[in-house]
C-alpha cells in the first residue's frame, strides 16, 4: 500500500502507548467516551440514519493548519486472521482528535471471504454482532447500508450475497455500490438493476424489495422481504393502490390494500397509483414471471449513499458536518479492501466530514472509496485474541443500534 506505512511512522515520531486498545468486553455497554446527552426514548427509536440527522458542526481551521500534518499516536496493529489485519489509532488536528479503526483485507487469501450479511430478511434489523453471528466463520465486519430506519427498515440501495439472486434494490436512484463482479474482483461503482414483468413491458417496475413503492410505480416483493409493513410500503397511500399475489407463477388474489404482518407465501406486485391502474391487466389464474438481475452479474454487492473517491480523484467536498463514519475502499495497487470506521459526537472522537474521510481513505492507499451508513450505526466488529468477535470501536449511541445489513468477513482454513 502506497501510504499506509505513515501510520507505522507516527509510533516512532509521537508518544505511543504500548499494547493494542482493548477490545469491548460487553458490546451492549457504554463506554466511558460517551457522554449523557442522549434522549433515551429519541435512542431506542431514532429516526434517521446519519443521512438525515443533524451532525456537529467542524470548527473554522487555522489557515496553516494545511501545512501541519496531523499527528497519529496509539497506533496498534495485529493480524486476526490471515489477510486480515486490524489497525487502530487516534489521529490529532487542529479540529480535535479521532479514533480510527481499520480492517486491511486481502480478498486474494485461501479461504477468506468478503459477502453481504443480514438477520435473515430484508427488513429485518440488528445489531452487527447478531448479524455476523448468522455468518458461519466470521472474524470481522462492519454495518452496511442506509435503511428506512424507525419504519420499515429496509435497505435503500440494493444488496445481493453469495447463495442469492439479488435480494433487494431499485432501477435508478441508490447505486453507488461496493461488489465483486463476476470475476471474483472487488470493485466499487455504478451497479444497474434490471427489472420487468415478462410480457408486460406496460408495468412500471422499479423497486425490488424497497423500504417503499415511489408513486406512480409497481414494487416487487419476495419472501425473502419478511412480513408485509402496511402503507408503509406504499408512503402511507390507502387509495389508488392494487395488490397482485403471485404463487408458482401464478396470479392467485388481487386486493386493493396492503395489510401488514402479513406473510407473502410467494411473491406480490403492489402499485400505487399509475401503477396500481397498470397491473389491473393481471387476473386470478394469469401466469406471471418477473426478471431481475444486476448488470454484469456480480457475486456479492452493498451500497452506500455517495463515491468518496473516483479513480484517485476526491469526488466530496463536505467540509463543515462532522459525524461518525463507515466506508470501503480498494487499494488497486496491492489489491486489499479497506474497511474504515471512525467514532464521532464524544470529547474523544469528534467524528469526520465527508471531505476528511475521503482524505484519510486516499492517504491509506484508496483508489475508490464509498460512504456507507454512519452516525449511530457505525459499527466495527473484529476477532480478539480468545476467539470471539468483539466490537472493537466506540458507537455513539448509548447502545449498539439495529442495522440492517452488514459487510462481513469470513475465514476457512484450506484444507
Amino acid at each position: 500500500m502506497r501510504t499506509r506505512g505513515s501510520i507505522v511512522v507516527g509510533v516512532l515520531s509521537c508518544a505511543l502507548v504500548a499494547g493494542a486498545p482493548a477490545l469491548a468486553e460487553d458490546a451492549g455497554r457504554p463506554s466511558d467516551q460517551q457522554s449523557a446527552r442522549h434522549d433515551v426514548r429519541r435512542d431506542l427509536h431514532p429516526e434517521h440514519t446519519s443521512d438525515g440527522q443533524p451532525g456537529w458542526i467542524a470548527p473554522p481551521t487555522s489557515p496553516y493548519a494545511r501545512f501541519t500534518a496531523p499527528r497519529r499516536i496509539d497506533v496498534a496493529e495485529h493480524e486476526i486472521a490471515p489477510g486480515v489485519t486490524l489497525t487502530q489509532w487516534t489521529q490529532i488536528d487542529s479540529r480535535g482528535p479521532i479514533q480510527a479503526h481499520l480492517l486491511a483485507i486481502n480478498p486474494k487469501t485461501p479461504g477468506l471471504r468478503i459477502d453481504y450479511a443480514d438477520s435473515g430478511t430484508v427488513r429485518g434489523v440488528a445489531t452487527v454482532p447478531e448479524i455476523l453471528k448468522r455468518t458461519a466463520r466470521s472474524v470481522a465486519g462492519v454495518n452496511g447500508d442506509f435503511y428506512d430506519i424507525g419504519r420499515t427498515g429496509a435497505p435503500l440501495g440494493l444488496g445481493k450475497d453469495r447463495k442469492h439472486v439479488v435480494l433487494h434494490g431499485r432501477k435508478t436512484g441508490w447505486n453507488s455500490a461496493f461488489y465483486f463482479d463476476s470475476r471474483n474482483r472487488p470493485t466499487i461503482g455504478q451497479l444497474p438493476l434490471n427489472m420487468r414483468v415478462k410480457h408486460h413491458p406496460e408495468i412500471p417496475l422499479t423497486d425490488l424489495n424497497s423500504p417503499y413503492v415511489a408513486a406512480d410505480s409497481v414494487g416487487y416483493y419476495t419472501k425473502r422481504w419478511g412480513k408485509t409493513a402496511g402503507s408503509a410500503m406504499t408512503q402511507g397511500q390507502r387509495t389508488k393502490v392494487r395488490a397482485v399475489w403471485i404463487r408458482n407463477r401464478k396470479v392467485v388474489r388481487v386486493s386493493t390494500k396492503v395489510k401488514a404482518d402479513k406473510t407473502i407465501p410467494g411473491s406480490v406486485l403492489i402499485g400505487r397509483g399509475a401503477g396500481a391502474r397498470a397491473l389491473r391487466g393481471l387476473k386470478k389464474g394469469m401466469r406471471v414471471v418477473v426478471r431481475a438481475g444486476l448488470k454484469g452479474k456480480p457475486r456479492m454487492a452493498i451500497t452506500g449513499n455517495q463515491l468518496l473517491i473516483t479513480d484517485g480523484v476526491v469526488s466530496v467536498i463536505d467540509n463543515r458536518v462532522m459525524h461518525p463514519r463507515t466506508a470501503v475502499g480498494i487499494d488497486n495497487d496491492t489489491g486489499e479492501v479497506l474497511l474504515l470506521v471512525i467514532d464521532g459526537r464524544s470529547k474523544a472522537s469528534r467524528g469526520y466530514t465527508m471531505l476528511e474521510l475521503a482524505n484519510l481513505m486516499v492517504d491509506l492507499g484508496a483508489d475508490t472509496a464509498l460512504n456507507l451508513d454512519g452516525g449511530g450505526s457505525s459499527t466495527m466488529v473484529a476477532r480478539s485474541a480468545d476467539g470471539r468477535n468483539r466490537v472493537v470501536n466506540v458507537p455513539s449511541d448509548a447502545y449498539l443500534r439495529k442495522v440492517t445489513n452488514a459487510l462481513a468477513v469470513t475465514y476457512t482454513p484450506p484444507k
